[in-house]
């Protein structure tokens, strides 16, 4: 594989439409939102408008016929003025239209995808549980058969995009049997929003991500068709596998905004904020600190590239995609914590950008798998077991 990511001139255009939009419409928007806990559904309609949440599916379902570089550029020009949008984009896609895309029926995708891909609705992925968390194989939700339809009974956590006003289904995994050797046998299943018995809770008060929906659900005794279900009945845990696979990636370019919008805050406060006479930026102790964090951001964006570039060329990418993710997330946590120190007293004033990303930088060696799970993914991929 060449290692020449540079981007084609298709992909530069997407970028600089993206990083236009980014500026002019979220950046003046975004902070006034971010304090009120407020969902930026403005903004997300007009990203549907845009077709950034149709970028990586076929034209025949309503989308733009990208592929996953390009959703990726997408996210980190996004993430590089604010997360919330960003993420907001990535769950819709990766996580809530993705599964219906390389796993649904015709039907499914008919009915579903053309307005996931308009942002006419917004697709969430059910998959963490209370008592889970990057123990996935441990699910407890069930969904047994009774006559043509599945009985949903259980609860999901910390599950994005799942309770706004334009929310139109969570692909739920849930227990529908077991295996010879006892094992759970898990399967996913479509449940509409609205759906009998399907409750979602208030939005959680979080640390950072304060304009992006997260929220717990709970399904007692919900009906839906057999025909709800996304794939093969018991291959629910490999095809989740795969989406969290490729979601590492998104994640990935997503936290490599993040560290590149530290730079680009801090660089422009260390030209214009004077101390001693002069700008704080002539000063060689802040322009090494600035030196490193731009070439973090930079080998990040070189690591979900190659990621993104081998998944798009149909090579393996489940190590690359680990590196990418567990890279980019630690770099955006240090990228985030020395922008606030360049910032000084203001860093730590919510009205900078630098304390909102501060402040969202953290998750990001949380979800979507943990640090320590890159790195046992990684491991694994190097022979070990674990």
């Amino acid at each position: 594989m060449s290692l020449d990511h540079r981007l084609t001139p298709e992909h530069e255009e997407l970028r600089r439409t993206v990083e236009e939009f980014a500026h002019d419409v979220v950046a003046p928007k975004i902070g006034d939102l971010y304090e009120r806990h407020e969902f930026p559904y403005e903004i997300v309609r007009e990203m549907g408008r845009m077709g950034l949440f149709g970028l990586p599916f076929p034209e025949e379902y309503g989308g733009m016929g990208g592929d996953y570089l390009a959703l990726g550029i997408a996210l980190e020009e996004l993430a590089r003025v604010d997360s919330s949008v960003a993420i907001t984009l990535e769950a819709g896609v990766s996580l809530g239209a993705m599964p219906l895309h390389l796993f649904g029926t015709e039907e499914q995708k008919r009915e579903w995808l053309p307005r996931m891909c308009s942002g006419e609705i917004l697709g969430a992925f059910g998959l963490t549980e209370p008592d889970g968390g990057s123990d996935a194989g441990g699910t407890r939700t069930t969904a047994a058969k009774d006559g043509d339809e599945w009985v949903i009974n259980g609860s999901k956590c910390f599950i994005t995009n799942s309770g706004t006003d334009i929310t139109g289904l969570v692909t739920v995994t849930a227990v529908t049997g077991r295996k010879a050797d006892g094992r759970p046998e898990i399967s996913s299943i479509i449940v509409p929003s609205g759906t009998p018995g399907f409750t979602v809770a208030a939005p959680y008060s979080k640390v950072g991500w304060n304009s992006s929906d997260t929220r717990e659900l709970s399904f007692q005794d919900v009906r839906v068709p057999l025909a709800n279900l996304v794939g093969a009945e018991g291959r629910g845990y490999a095809q989740f596998l795969r989406i969290l696979d490729e979601g590492r990636i998104a994640i990935s370019a997503l936290a490599t905004g993040l560290a590149q919008g530290c730079v680009d805050e801090s660089v422009k406060y260390a030209k214009e904020r004077k101390a001693f006479g002069r700008p704080i930026g002539d000063n060689q102790a802040i322009q090494f600190k600035l030196a490193d964090m731009e070439m973090r951001a930079h080998m990040a964006r070189i690591g979900w590239r190659d990621a993104a570039s081998r998944l798009v060329a149909g090579e393996p990418f489940k190590k690359e995609a680990a590196i990418a993710k567990l890279y980019s997330s630690t770099v955006a946590v240090d990228n985030a914590r020395d922008a606030t120190q360049i910032h000084g007293g203001y860093g730590f004033m919510n009205e900078y950008p630098v304390a909102r990303m501060w402040r969202d930088s953290k998750i990001l060696e949380i979800g979507e798998g943990t640090s320590e799970v890159q790195r046992m993914l990684i491991a694994r991929e190097l022979g070990f077991s674990s």
